[in-house]
Parts: C-alpha cells; structure tokens; sequence
C-alpha cells in the first residue's frame, strides 16, 4: 500500500517518496530511482579524505570483537581499497537490535550493495550504530509477541550515576539475565525459541555495555551477508572525525544560521521541521568528566556554554579541544549524518521517515562544510502477516487498512455480519420503523404547527442518539462475551498494528525468529524490492 493510506505520515516525507526530484531545493542528490545511485560514486570518491587503512584497522578489530564472520572481514578489506563506496544505514543502540525497522535498514543496505555490485561498482555495506545517543528511555526496551497473544515487555534498566550517559557506555547489570530467562518464557511458542533465548542470553550478558551488545546482536542476526558495523564511540574513530568537527565547531555560527533559514523556508512551503534549531543551537554535545553527554549552547558572541555545568568555552578553545580530545564530543542529529559520510565514502543512506525529513534541513550542513550531500532512500517497510493472523483477516474479510480505525472501529462490521447479524438487522429495523412513524408525526405536526416540527426534530436526534448508543454497546458486549473473536481481533491487533503504531516500528525481530529461526531474515530480504516505496505486506506460512 501507499504510504498515504497509512495515518500518520508527514507531508514532506511522502512528497519525497512521490517525487525526490520536485524537493531538490532541500535534497540536491535526490534521485528519480534507487539505479540511479551508482552516478554518484565518482563524485563521493573525489571528496573522500579519510585514511581507509586506519579506518579498516579499526573496523577489522570492532568486527572481530562483535563475532563477525570472514563475509564482513572480506568486506572491510575490500573498503580499503580506493575504489570501493560505501552504502550507508544505522539506528539507536536499542534493546535486541530495537523494533523491526532495525533489520529493514540494514537488509536495504545490504540489496542495494549487492545491487551497485552487480553494476561494476565495489561497494560495502556499513551499519553506524549509533551508540553516542543519550536517549536511554528511548532505547531500553524491546516487545515481543506472547503466547497469549498479548506483547511481553524487555527492560534494561538504567542505574545511579549513568543518566546522561552515552548508550553505549551503558553496563548491563546482573538481573537482566533472569528479567531475559522469565520473559522469554512467555513468549510465543516456536520450533527456534531455545535457539533465541540462548543466543539472546549470549549476547546481552551482564557486565557486557548496551554499545557491545547491539553490535553483537547486529552481527549475528546478519552474519553469513558481510555487514559491517561501526561503534562511534571508539576514540579511535573519534580522532579520525577530528577535522570535521574542528571545521563544524568553527563554522557553527554559519550553520546555526542556514539551519534556521532552513525551517522558515520549509514551513513557509507547508513542511514541518524534523528538528528544531534555535539560535543558540551548537552542532557538537560535549562529554563530561563523568560520562555525561550535554549539550553546548551559545551564550553570547563568543562564549559557549555546557548545560548543566559551571564549563564555559570560547569557539576558538571548542575548536582546539576537537581537535586534540575529540573523545570530548559527540555529533548532534544534525551533523551526524556529514560525520558519517566523512568516515565512509558514502554512496547513499538508507532511513526512515524522520531521517528523510531532517535530511531536507541538513542538507545546508553538508553545503557549509563543503562535502557532497549524500542520497537519502527509505527503507524497505513491511508488516508481516503469520499464519493465525492472515487466518482471522480472511475469516472476518478484513484488510490491513481496516485496522487503522481502530478496534472500536471495526466492532459494526464484525458484529454485523459474523457474530450477531440477527439482532443487528433488528436495531436496523427498528431504526427505519422509528423514522417511518416519526415521518407521519412529523407531517401531523407541520400541519398543527410548524414550531411543534421544530421541537420533534431536536428530539428525533435524541431518540436517534441513544438508539446508536445502545447499539454501540450492544457490539461491545456481544464481542466481550464471545471469547474466540474476541481474542482473535486483539491477537490481530497485537501483532499487525500494536499500540496503534505499525508493527514494524514496535515489535523486535525475536518475534518472528522465535518461530522461523534465521530463515526469517532470509524471507524478508528475498522479498526486499527497491523499486517499491511504498509500505509492503509479506505473509509467511
């Protein structure tokens, strides 16, 4: 389906998958089609400065330390050399590798690799995982589906001292092990749940950082398909990304500037801004003593202020310190993307619907610091449909559209024709009967007096209010005492749009590994086609 039958999305980020080429204002390598991509190789070529062979040493070691297998060493070999681009995609370290969309990215980015290949272009696939992000409530949670057709909730919790902390600095603590064992227990049934709980217990061990574990996680669920994986908070990568935070510290005031122009020139065009930059915004967060990642803003012409502290810098001093302790900082959204793309020779990244937004203010990021803007693609996106699942759409003729109205929604239809349609049909007659007769009071009244029409016409909308009332809660009732379809609609509900969101950007994969183990993400990216934008439902036996 189109994802302007879906609720929810931003005007922005469908014009953008209608037409990329009508928004070049804010996307100056926006492409018609996905094949067109590989046009941009010779261009991120020319502008890459980085050293690849340090940059691989690094990778070869963080690969290695996550369990990554010979296709992602090869892989990183092959970045070396100077011909070879990048393809691009990342996500917040969350719990599990996080919701669905998580390996949506990284198999995009792994099809279009395979995709440049096949054009003559040597390409990698690489996986930043974005382990510097401070937003823990954001990341330290993961839903499954349980064996009663509810969601079981992962937590990691957070401890004294570490809020504010980078994610991926984060220590799992000893009683995860056990909240792990228990929920699993109440999950699904599947032939491969044994195989999950202890690859999951494997790798989200206490004393491992949530950094270790979700690049772990990453590697093993795309092992045998050569991804590579990025930990950004290694200082080693740090000091690589050194020039481009200097350059982006230095010219901080320009970006300020172009991104705030920026946000009046999408809203005055009826878009919405992804991120709001205020004029005191700073490009970089700043890491404490104590491990707390802060943001800096401007306090007057040129002093610089860290949140939270009594630490004041000039921009000159900023500058320096980027330079000589670049373990000091970490990128904000808005440069994340341009630091990225100094690191890697990036050919295009693949995100979702927020990042295409926010891409239409950074763009101006990359304009000031002097690099290629890189392409932005969406995602594959799906809902995949289990077989208990597409059983209950089939029997209730129901589509995945339908569901976006939401339970109550549904309640007429189903009620209707396939639980009670004899009452139904008799609240339908009694309606027509009431009208019919208060038709002919109504012609008796006019007659008398036409204010006593008036009268019965307020009080026709009244009989005819609680008539729909208590219908409504007839439906309710009629759902709530029948166990089976009662069950059968929040089942569907809890797997196909949980919370009213899509399933892809609530459920982990767990959910769906546990039943058809590592073949699950082989369906999936068998099924991937990047000529398709729009949002796709895969049914699987």
């Amino acid at each position: 389906m189109s994802f302007s039958e879906i609720p929810g999305q931003s005007k922005l980020f469908l014009d953008y998958q209608s037409d990329p080429l009508s928004l070049k204002k804010y996307y100056p390598s926006a492409v018609a089609a996905h094949t067109s991509v590989a046009e941009r190789a010779s261009e991120v070529l020319e502008a890459y400065v980085t050293d690849r062979d340090a940059l691989c040493d690094i990778l070869a070691e963080q690969n290695r330390g996550f369990g990554a297998e010979e296709a992602t060493l090869e892989n990183i070999e092959r970045l070396r050399k100077s011909g070879t681009v990048a393809v691009l995609t990342g996500q917040q370290a969350g719990l599990f590798t996080g919701p669905l969309y998580t390996v949506y990215k990284a198999l995009s980015a792994i099809r279009m690799t395979e995709y440049l290949r096949k054009r003559g272009i040597d390409a990698v696939p690489v996986f930043w995982a974005a382990t510097e992000d401070h937003d823990f409530d954001e990341i330290s949670t993961a839903y499954m589906l349980g064996r009663n057709g509810d969601e079981v909730e992962f937590r990691l919790a957070l401890h004294e001292g570490e809020t504010g902390s980078s994610v991926g600095d984060i220590v799992i603590r000893d009683r995860f092990d056990r909240e792990l064992r228990n929920g699993i227990d109440e999950l699904q049934q599947g032939d491969f749940l044994p195989e999950l709980r202890e690859a999951l217990r494997d790798v989200w061990k206490p004393g491992r950082t949530i950094g270790e574990a979700f690049c772990a996680d990453i590697q093993r669920l795309f092992k045998d398909r050569g991804l590579i994986v990025v930990d950004p908070l290694d200082v080693r990568v740090k000091k690589l990304a050194a020039p481009i935070y200097s350059r982006a510290v230095e010219r901080s005031d320009m970006i300020v500037n172009a991104l705030v122009d920026r946000t009046k020139e999408l809203e005055s065009s009826g878009y919405h801004a992804q991120v709001l930059v205020i004029p005191d915004y700073f490009p970089l967060f700043y890491h404490t003593d104590d491990g707390v990642r802060t943001a800096v803003r401007r306090r007057n012409e040129d002093r610089y202020h860290v949140a939270g502290t009594k630490t004041e810098f000039k921009l000159a001093e900023l500058a320096e310190l980027t330079a000589s302790e670049p373990e000091r900082f970490s990128p904000g959204v808005m440069l994340r993307s341009v630091v990225q793309d100094y690191l890697f020779p990036t050919v295009c990244y693949f995100g979702g619907g927020a990042e295409i937004a926010y891409f239409a203010q950074n763009s101006e990021v990359y304009r000031i610091l002097d690099r290629p803007v890189t392409t932005i693609l969406h995602r594959q996106s799906f809902t995949v449909v289990g077989p208990k699942a597409s059983r209950i759409l089939d029997k209730f003729e129901l589509a995945l559209s339908d569901l976006f109205a939401g339970f109550e929604a549904l309640l007429p239809r189903i009620v209707d024709r396939f639980v009670n349609p004899k009452t139904a049909r008799l609240f339908a007659d009694t309606e027509e009967n009431i009208n019919i007769e208060l038709n002919r009071l109504d012609q008796e009244l006019s007659r008398i007096d036409p204010t006593l029409a008036a009268n019965l016409a307020t009080r026709r909308r009244k009989i005819l209010y609680h008539i729909a009332a208590l219908q409504k809660k007839f439906r309710r009732v009629q759902v709530e005492r029948d166990e089976t379809v009662n069950r059968q609609l929040r089942l569907l509900f809890a797997e196909l749009l949980p919370h009213g969101q899509l399933q892809e950007r609530r459920l982990n994969v767990g959910s769906f590994t546990a039943r058809y183990g590592p073949t699950f993400v082989d369906t999936v990216y068998d099924s991937i086609d990047l000529d398709d934008r729009g949002h796709r439902i895969l049914y699987l036996p």
